[in-house]
């Protein structure tokens, strides 16, 4: 089975010559195998096209792809947007009393499942013409035999509620105009809503307005919002993104104990919160933009190990040609003889007033290290960066540095009108061979470089400022949240690119993230902060992974071990035996 897929917004027909069709083989013998739209971009014909890949090489932005698909997809399609568009094949099956995750990359059809599911939209079963779309009896007939059945059957007749927490929560303060106790009142259906405010601390938030929050506030907002919802089913598409560590935990646990009883769906990159979350998961693979693939559940455990191997045992798929692989000990230990590269005096840095106030104790990084920087939000974690950087002074004490600083801040403006290449260039007038080979194709900078800052996604846009950063002459690299609004396919890359960059370079790196996976692949030292959000931040020094990691996790109460197949640190479940073990022994992080 063949299936044409045409990339809408890499298509750019008033500036080619229709290479598409001009080579085509079939369209030389007089078939209408690929024709022009009404909006003047090909139209492919699947039947017609017998799969040469010519077309692929000779248009001019990468914008086709022919991909051949397993025969037993055929008429399994759930849903496709239009004629050559994206094709989701496969459904996630909620189950009550269970919370179901998913795991994929981005644009491989997660989003799409989950608003299918909660009825925002309704599959077309491949069929994209008005005239042929199946109707909800066909839909249900598809699914006969299966779970689905049913909860189709419920679904069209209105007898199922759900609740739903969309991907994108910037949209909120759009549909609301008013204080965040306002909106949690007017939707509360099962009276919780000041129980979660407590546990997700957001008291000193309920009197803002919705268009005053932060974006971590504005995300537990709209997850409390889709909590206090009296429904059947509970969808939340990314419950991280923006969060600390600790609010992480602290929303999982959340969901977790008010939800118990009810049928949950969760879409989320944090996989050490996915394990502590989900009871089971469904693994989505394929090509992002192109076709995704839904598995048959799999345990929690089995599931995000064989998404991690690569391959997918019960449907024979290699989806990675190497696995993720996680060391045992230490880098720290790899590093031992290194000569310190920089050492800061202690400096204080104080807003003035009430303003916020950081403390930090004299330091020192060492020559071609990735120090990791662990902590609250609001704790003074970004402020530390950027005084070493220059971007802010500091109160008290001097920081100066005879050595070049390349810096990534924590938010990205991505208003920008201009292509991506031009950016790039605009940071650095040369690129080396080294900052192609290195930077820009593993982050998929050379795949984009013809589109436009503004039409990019949020990892897009972050992997374009993380390849400014890298691109840059530097002797010190500083990344802040370098992992936000990245898929775990696009985190592994990031991680594979940063150490090798670092290695390669014999730069040094610091490195701020809230990702655990992250941190315990890239670090080879960890700075702990700490502190009061919003009022004052220290940092508790720097330390090898083990004291480091164990420091960190004994404040957010949460216990990690190494997964004896593929030794990545899973979350213990809460009062588990294994929990509890470790407590009571003082040792948060197995090694």
């Amino acid at each position: 089975m063949r299936i044409a897929i045409l990339k809408r917004d890499k298509c750019q027909p008033r500036k080619c010559e229709y290479e598409c069709i001009k080579y085509c083989p079939m369209v030389r013998t007089g078939e209408e195998t690929v024709v022009p739209g009404e909006d003047g971009k090909p139209v492919i014909s699947e039947e017609l096209c017998e799969g040469c890949g010519i077309c692929i090489k000779k248009c001019p932005f990468a914008a086709i792809s022919i991909i051949g698909l397993p025969e037993e997809l055929k008429g399994e399609e759930t849903h496709r947007y239009g004629e050559n568009g994206f094709v989701l094949y496969g459904m996630p099956v909620p189950k009550a009393g269970k919370i179901t995750g998913t795991i994929g990359e981005n644009g491989i059809g997660k989003s799409t499942a989950i608003k299918i599911l909660s009825g925002l939209q309704v599959p077309n079963r491949g069929k994209i013409d008005a005239e042929a779309k199946p109707s909800w009896d066909e839909i249900i007939k598809k699914y006969a035999g299966s779970e689905l059945q049913n909860y189709f059957d419920r679904l069209s007749k209105g007898k199922i509620k759900v609740a739903y927490k969309p991907q994108y929560i910037d949209a909120i303060p759009e549909f609301f105009d008013g204080k965040v106790h306002e909106l949690l009142e007017s939707t509360d259906e099962t009276g919780v809503s000041k129980l979660l405010v407590k546990a997700f601390e957001l008291e000193e938030a309920q009197n803002k307005d919705i268009k005053e929050l932060s974006g971590g506030e504005l995300q537990r907002v709209a997850v409390i919002g889709c909590m206090i919802r009296d429904a059947d089913f509970y969808f939340f598409d990314e419950v991280t993104p923006y969060l600390d560590i600790h609010q992480r935990v602290k929303v999982a646990k959340g969901i977790r104990e008010v939800l118990k009883d009810k049928a949950v769906v969760v879409v989320e990159h944090d996989l050490a919160i996915l394990d502590m979350l989900a009871d089971y998961v469904h693994l989505l693979y394929g090509e992002p933009g192109g076709y995704g693939v839904v598995t048959m559940p799999k345990s929690t455990n089995r599931g995000i190990n064989e998404y991690l191997s690569g391959f997918l045992h019960a449907e024979n798929v290699r989806i990675r040609d190497k696995p993720i692989e996680f060391s045992a000990h230490p880098p720290r230990e790899k590093l031992k003889g290194r000569d310190v590269f920089i050492e800061y005096d202690g400096f204080e840095k104080n807003y003035g007033g009430d303003g916020f106030v950081l403390e930090a104790k004299p330091g020192s990084i060492d020559e071609g290290e990735v120090l990791g920087i662990v902590g609250r939000n609001a704790i003074g974690k970004s402020t530390f960066v950027k005084v070493l950087a220059g971007e802010t002074e500091s109160t008290t004490g001097e920081i100066s540095f005879d050595i070049s600083v390349s810096y990534k801040p924590q938010y990205i403006k991505g208003k920008l009108d201009m292509k991506v290449k031009d950016f790039i260039y605009s940071q650095k007038e040369e690129l080396s061979e080294n900052d192609v080979i290195d930077v820009l194709h593993p982050l998929g900078i050379s795949e984009m470089e013809n589109r436009n800052i503004k039409e990019l996604s949020g990892g897009e846009l972050q992997n374009v400022a993380i390849a400014a950063c890298l691109c840059q002459d530097a002797a010190l690299y500083m990344l802040d949240e370098p992992s936000a609004h990245l898929d775990v396919e696009q985190k592994v890359r990031l991680i594979k690119t940063v150490r090798r960059y670092a290695e390669r370079r014999g730069v040094s790196m610091l490195i701020v993230d809230h990702d655990i996976y992250l941190i315990d692949l890239l670090s080879d030292r960890l700075m702990v902060f700490d502190g009061e959000p919003g009022v004052r931040g220290e940092i508790k020094g720097c330390f090898e992974m083990r004291a480091g990691m164990n420091l960190f996790l004994k404040d957010l109460g949460i216990t990690f071990r190494r997964d004896e197949s593929t030794l990545r640190p899973r979350i213990n479940k809460i009062g588990s035996a294994k929990d509890r073990e470790q407590k009571e022994k003082g040792r948060y992080y197995y090694l």
